[in-house]
């Protein structure tokens, strides 16, 4: 007598191998990139663009669209102040990994974390200052100083969330 359960089972593992094998007759060469990073850590997209190369002048963003038409920029040739009371995220800045002059983002009351700021790794000029942006828990700036690699001078943060940083981080204000 057949066993109906093992059968299924079998069955079953026999379908799901099959939806997980290497199809190389596929008009795409099997090779369909399904990336979707809908995580929120600190990582960036594999598909995003980072080919604008740098940004030529001093930026003033005021707008979720100004900051949208920085994505893909590399660096920033001159400052860069982030004053947007509507951004809800920096992710357009993913790609950016050095600002020429000072950085400022301050006056942002519905920024939360700073996960577009992932790749920057140099403020060169006129300092940090981060400031007055109530949901932004200050482990956030802890982080981002953590991953420059040089602290700039001078280094400007207050009048953010303050919260229990655990563990703290190194160069935690």
């Amino acid at each position: 007598m057949i066993d109906i359960k093992n059968l299924l089972l079998g069955l079953a593992l026999a379908v799901v191998a099959a939806g997980c094998s290497d199809d190389s007759s596929r008009s795409d060469g099997g090779t369909t990139d399904s990336d979707v990073d809908t995580d929120t850590d600190t990582d960036t997209d594999a598909d995003t663009d980072c080919s604008q190369g740098e940004y030529d002048g001093d930026l003033d963003v005021t707008t979720q669209t100004d900051l949208e038409t920085l994505a893909g920029y590399t660096s920033i040739a001159g400052y860069l102040s982030i004053h947007c009371a509507s951004c809800t995220d920096l992710i357009a800045l993913s790609c950016l990994t050095s600002v020429g002059g000072y950085l400022n983002v301050y006056d942002n009351s519905a920024l939360v974390d700073l996960d577009g700021l992932n790749a920057l790794t140099s403020v060169v000029g006129g300092g940090l200052h981060i400031y007055d942006n109530g949901g932004l828990p200050d482990c956030e700036i802890c982080d981002l100083l953590d991953q420059l690699a040089t602290a700039p001078t001078p280094i400007d943060v207050h009048d953010n969330q303050s919260d229990a940083c655990t563990p703290v981080p190194t160069n935690c204000p």
